[in-house]
């Protein structure tokens, strides 16, 4: 007799393989997760009407490579790092002040969009599947704009929300997308063709 299994098959793809690492890697991890987002914070882009930042393609990034567990709590670590005073956060500025600001919607999206594109990853929507990898890029670029939107509506109204908080984002999160999709496609094909042991 043949034991049914009612396990839904995943394609299992994490491209770090960090939920099998010990708890230094891990940790490890991290901390490097927080050193790029800082880092990308400070990265401006030259665009009209408004610049735009590497943020969101830095948390998307993390999520699709960490996983959806991993992901959004290197997020977390980033915001408490900020929170704290460290001058992590967009163009190295710091303090709680922006957590209660225009951009504490945006802030507090980036675990849960880290956490929703590391769970679509996981789930196959991932390098190996370029249209697939855009469109949770893409999801995770919408989710945030839409969470810091409502946030920002709160302070200034729903139509100047959407002017200011949205609008001016929308190019910048499609060519964000795109790009985080061709890195996630091309670690894919230099992970494949790397020479095992």
């Amino acid at each position: 007799m043949t034991e049914i299994s009612y396990a839904s098959p995943r394609p299992g793809f994490s491209p770090l393989a960090l939920d099998s690492r010990s708890l230094p890697v891990r940790l490890a991890a991290v901390l490097l997760g927080t050193l790029v987002l800082a880092l990308a914070s400070r990265i401006s882009v030259p665009m009209v009407p408004v610049p735009v930042t590497m943020q969101t393609l830095a948390v998307t990034l993390i999520g699709a490579f960490y996983g959806w567990r991993l992901g959004a709590l290197t997020i977390i670590a980033w915001l408490i790092e900020g929170a704290a005073g460290l001058p992590v956060l967009s163009n190295g500025a710091a303090g709680l002040a922006h957590f209660a600001g225009p951009t504490g919607g945006y802030l507090f999206a980036f675990p849960i969009v880290a956490a929703m594109v590391g769970w679509l990853a996981e789930r196959g929507w991932n390098g190996r599947n370029l249209p697939l990898a855009f469109a949770a890029m893409l999801l995770g670029n919408a989710l945030c704009l839409v969470i810091g939107a409502a946030w920002l509506a709160t302070l200034i109204g729903f139509e100047r929300a959407l002017l200011a908080g949205v609008a001016p984002f929308l190019l910048g999160g499609l060519l964000k997308s795109a790009l985080g999709a061709a890195i996630l496609r091309a670690f894919t094909r230099q992970k494949a063709q790397a020479p095992t042991a």
